[in-house]
């Protein structure tokens, strides 16, 4: 049985905290947060106990820590936890800063433990199978990649920021998809960005639209688009062209009802943010993470993959002020 904390309590932390839970091959037994009745809280709904993170980190007789903290501890946290023998799944990004991203990939190497960045849309079924067709050769090679990422509205300006921008935030998930659908990363990003949906943002020096282009080293190319604002609901949908076809994962959506009359031909929204559309992603990454603790077996989606999608992330952040394409080796 996998001995879990969760370093962090806030609203992914219950995710993390449920899947934890449910799985037969781990438990949670710890959770620390900067605001202790906010671990309390927590802890108390899953049957563990609140406790300091150092504590945590410090005790032995823990397997695994999940890191669902604020983005500017995650490196910090990463290094502390391997040096201490524990295997760590941590929440995207690594890092807000890629120095510190690269500093902390280089240090936790050393200590030989598994770490795992929590990119979970990875292991949302749709997109899962849209990469097993690739694979297959059910569309021969790919050529085209488009990913729409919009969320139903903006989160609070406090979060906008300490974010770290939504190159860092926000698209830095579909950098990751990319790269998992794609099998390696692109050569160059070209990014546009504007703040259109809030004044808010814009003044916060935050954009809250981006199309981004990325180009592959044999002509492959995929293209990113991200909202903070569509007012339908989570707008998350995949499509991949190919040489012999064409493969889509499409929005899950409220319920399948589909209403035809005179009037015209109507169905249901999109659901609404990330907990409804992708908590059986987040079950299937734990799940997936425990495999390879308790297998040893390589992690499925490792640090040094966080560490290029924050290298695709900063790419983007540097095109987006100069209008020009950025290679990823100069980043």
């Amino acid at each position: 049985m996998l001995k879990v904390g969760i370093l962090g309590a806030g609203r992914i932390a219950g995710v993390h905290a449920t899947a934890i839970s449910s799985h037969p091959e781990s438990q949670l037994v710890a959770v620390s947060d900067v605001f202790p009745e906010n671990a309390e809280k927590l802890a108390m709904k899953f049957g563990a106990e609140a406790r300091a993170t150092e504590d945590i980190i410090a005790d032995k007789g823990i397997d695994a820590v999940l890191i669902a903290t604020s983005t500017d501890t995650h490196s910090d946290l990463i290094e502390a936890a391997t040096a201490a023998g524990k295997a760590v799944l941590c929440e995207k990004p690594v890092d807000l800063s890629l120095e510190r991203a690269r500093a902390c990939q280089a240090s936790t190497f050393a200590t030989g433990k598994p770490v795992m960045i929590g990119f979970n849309r990875r292991f949302d079924p749709n997109f899962s199978a849209l990469k097993a067709g690739l694979n297959a050769g059910e569309i021969g090679k790919a050529e085209l990649l488009s990913i729409t990422s919009f969320d139903p509205a903006p989160p609070p300006i406090a979060y906008i920021k300490v974010s770290g921008g939504l190159f860092r935030d926000m698209m830095i998930h579909d950098f990751d998809m990319a790269n998992f659908i794609m099998g390696d990363a692109p050569v160059s990003v070209t990014a546009a960005a504007s703040s259109i949906v809030s004044s808010e943002i814009g003044a916060a020096g935050d954009v809250d639209t981006a199309v981004v282009t990325l180009t592959y080293a044999d002509g492959r190319l995929a293209v990113i688009k991200n909202s903070r604002r569509a007012v339908y609901g989570y707008d998350q949908r995949v499509e991949l062209l190919g040489s012999e076809g064409l493969l889509q994962a499409q929005n899950m959506l409220e319920n399948t009802v589909v209403k035809s009359t005179t009037q015209g031909v109507t169905g249901a929204k999109p659901t609404y943010f990330f907990l409804e559309r992708y908590m059986p992603a987040y079950a299937a990454e734990w799940s997936a993470f425990v495999t390879a603790v308790t297998g040893c077996a390589p992690v499925p989606v490792t640090l040094a993959d966080g560490v290029a999608a924050l290298v695709m992330a900063e790419a983007a952040t540097r095109s987006a002020k100069t209008g020009n394409p950025v290679r990823l080796a100069d980043v």
